[in-house]
């Protein structure tokens, strides 16, 4: 892990310099919504620690790769987009990586969407 910066939106969340709507959170993951949501639920999860891309976390720490993921889907529980043991009616997992992608803060993140029907392809 490299040392985050200064300025990363993200870091100031999980320190509580900035505070989110925070929906849930873990030792290692921090949930909470997006301020510009694109379906009735869009939450945002994120690592405590600082990685910049999806593929800096899996190298780094593949354990907290697993616990973001379990993170995004207990979320997705928490807010009735499935059951624990279902997958009805559905949610969408999305990790940004690089400009072309649309990832505008360089702290990996994965949106959990959900509520409506999101069409494909998604872009």
């Amino acid at each position: 892990m490299s040392e985050p910066p200064s300025d990363c939106l993200f870091c100031r969340m999980v320190t509580g310099e900035i505070r989110p709507d925070v929906v849930r959170e873990t030792d290692r993951t921090l949930a909470f919504r997006d301020i510009n949501p694109q379906a009735p639920t869009h939450v945002l999860v994120v690592p405590r620690e600082h990685h910049a891309t999806l593929g800096a976390l899996a190298a780094a720490d593949p354990g907290l790769t697993a616990e973001l993921v379990a993170a995004a889907h207990a979320v997705a529980v928490q807010e009735g987009l499935v059951t624990a043991e279902g997958a009805e009616p559905g949610y969408r997992l999305v990790a940004n990586t690089g400009p072309q992608a649309g990832q505008t803060v360089h702290h990996v993140h994965l949106h959990v969407l959900g509520g409506r029907g999101l069409g494909w392809p998604p872009g």
